[in-house]
This record gives structure tokens, sequence and C-alpha cells, in this order.
């Protein structure tokens, strides 16, 4: 009995190609679907966006797949960008890639794939989905160093029940192998790195377009004024490159790291050394919970999470708090920033996560929230 048509979101590189040659290969019947989800006119150097769909449609023609292209980019500016420009403006460092899963991928793309009779998706993400009493699971990638479950911690039943990773079981570089044999253009093309519509480009000059910079003074915890920086938007948490105040003569030579923002003044926070205690927090608040389940555990979970991905998993106990969460490390975390995400885990099940506000750092901001 046919499974029904299952549409590959197609996006140029080799995880999405060998996503659609290996449900090819089981005779399953399928299609591919381009995702243009950026307009770019061009300032900051090329876009990538026309020779990823030449890319992506060489493989459907090289695996005789039908493809379809559509354009995204409103639904992308409205879901994602806007919120992105709003995180930066208030001094916090957004995570696009999940909330573009969230609202495009597995969201607008699933409905479109649907609308042109598809009964499931795909995609070349790094994770892995199971049935388990009744409950769709999403699990981690086998390939522990290319595990993109932190990614996709917002997806729900319905969409865990429509989606497959056909390459959550491979490492990368069988991936690769996989398609050269096959043929196909995009077995030697370089991974995408960085944010989707930045790309390789400068990160400052492309943020500058949209959100006036502002300089201010940066400074110590104890505030002696350091330096000038040109917008403390530019600037993340436990950065130490591109701080522009090293060689001091009144210092010791060790690196200096951004500890906090203090927006309303436009000052940038920094302290000296690797081993000095700002950056290090025991507890956080987290907010915009979404559980893969589709309901909360029970509070006082013992289980792991990662701030940030590829972090190591952190032991960790969870406090439901009024219509967020407390998370309680075992051990202090260092450089955890708002605005990212804290994704939970049950050994190689991802239950879920939620965002990051505030944290017990001496600049994250918890003791101010209550």
């Amino acid at each position: 009995m046919s499974r029904g048509l299952v549409m590959v979101g197609v996006s140029g590189g080799v995880d999405s190609s060998v996503a659609a040659l290996l449900l090819k290969r089981q005779g399953r019947e399928v299609a591919g679907l381009f995702m243009k989800n950026w307009e770019d006119d061009g300032r900051l150097g090329e876009c990538d966006a026309d020779r990823d769909r030449l890319d992506a449609l060489r493989v459907c023609a090289a695996l005789d797949l039908p493809f379809h292209a559509c354009n995204f980019s409103g639904e992308y500016w409205d879901q994602v960008f806007t919120h992105f420009l709003a995180e930066y403006r208030a001094g916090r460092t957004p995570n696009p890639d999940v909330l573009c899963n969230r609202e495009i991928k597995f969201r607008t793309f699933l409905e479109q794939a649907r609308t042109l009779g598809a009964r499931t998706i795909a995609t070349g993400h790094y994770a892995r989905t199971d049935a388990r009493d009744g409950r769709h699971r999403l699990l981690r990638g086998r390939d522990d160093n290319k595990d993109q479950s932190y990614f996709l911690y917002t997806l729900g039943q319905e969409q865990l029940a429509a989606t497959e990773f056909p390459i959550g079981e491979l490492p990368k570089p069988q991936v690769r192998e996989l398609a050269r044999e096959a043929g196909l253009a995009t077995h030697a093309k370089k991974d995408s790195t960085g944010i989707c519509f930045i790309g390789e480009r400068d990160f400052r000059a492309f943020l500058a377009q949209y959100i006036p910079a502002q300089a201010g003074e940066i400074a110590t915890p104890e505030g002696a004024v350091l330096g000038t920086h040109q917008g403390v938007m530019y600037y993340t948490l436990g950065q130490r490159q591109g701080l522009g105040i090293g060689g001091r003569r009144d210092a010791d030579g060790q690196p200096w790291y951004v500890v906090g923002k203090d927006i309303a003044r436009r000052r940038l926070i920094v302290a000296q050394g690797n081993s000095n205690h700002w950056l290090d927090s025991r507890r956080l608040r987290a907010n915009e919970a979404s559980w893969t389940a589709g309901r909360p555990p029970p509070d006082g979970l013992r289980c792991t999470a990662k701030t940030r991905y590829r972090q190591a998993d952190q032991s960790c106990t969870l406090e439901f708090a009024g219509d967020g969460l407390m998370v309680h490390f075992d051990v202090a975390q260092r450089a955890v920033t708002p605005g990212q995400s804290i994704v939970f885990y049950d050994g190689e099940e991802c239950l879920g996560g939620a965002v990051i506000a505030a944290t017990d750092a001496p600049y994250g901001g918890l003791a101010a929230q209550g």
C-alpha cells in the first residue's frame, strides 16, 4: 500500500539532496520543494538563493523528481525577521533558526506541501523521530557532531507525525559519500554557516541597515571606562574578539570578555580573565516554552539541557513558575545568553525547550525580574 507523496524540502545542499535520494531508493513517491525565504538586494554581496535553487533543481532532475519552488520571503519577514530585529533592539541575542523551523519549515512549508498533495514532508536535518505509546518523539541525530534537535524543539505532535528525517541515522561523511556515488551536484558543496539571511557577509554591516548603530562606552563592572563601541547590539555575552581594548598598560594581558549590557546607558560591560565570575550562573528563567509531547513535563523534573548548540549536556531541575519556568543547574554555567534557547533532553529524546529570559549572573537580570 502506498504511503503517499513525501515532499522533500530541497535547499540546494548535500543533506537535503541525500534525504531525497534515500527516499527515492526506498521506492517512495517523492517530490522536491525549494523555499526562497529571503529577498536580497545585493548591496552586501551576491545572494546565494539563485545558486541554491539551481542546485536543488539539478538534484531533482538527476533523481527524476518533480520540482516545485515557492517564495516564502513575506512570511519569513513577518514571522521571523521582525522578531529578530526586535530582540536585537532589546539587547538580546535571538536564534532565528529556531523560529524559522517553527514558522516556515514546519508550518508554511508543511501547509504548502499538503496543498501540493503530499502526505508527509522530509528535510535534511540530523535528527530522528519514532512513536512510542501513541506519542511521537523527537530524537537526537546519530552523529553527535551534527545533531540538530536543538533547533527543532518547537515541533509538536502534528509536525512530528508528518515529518521524516531520512539522514538522521547517518554521519556526515557517509552523507557526502552517498551523494558522490550517486553523482549529485551537491556532493562537495560547502555547508552553509551563520544566520541564514546573512550567510558569509559582514554581520555588523547587515544589521546596521535595519538598526542604526548607537555608540557608547566600554566599561568594567567597577565603572572604569576602557574605550568606546559602535553599538551594544553587535556584541554577545562571553565575546572576547573585536573589543579593541587589549594591550592596556594597567592590565595583566589576560583577555577581556563581554559580561553585560546596560541598554539604557548604551554601555558595554567587560571583565578580564578566563576565570572571572561575571559570566557564571546557576539559575535561569525561561519563557515561551514548547514541549514536543504537547504538554509540559512534571514539575521538579530532572533532565539535561543545552543553553547553546553543541554544548555538552548539563544536568538540571525544572521548576514551573507562573507562565514561565526556572531551571536550576547542578553546576555553574558560563555565558548563558538571554534570547537564546534552552533545550531539554531525557537521554536521546528531545523534550522541548524555551527562550532564555534572564539568569542569576551579576548582569543576567534575574534579580530585577523577581
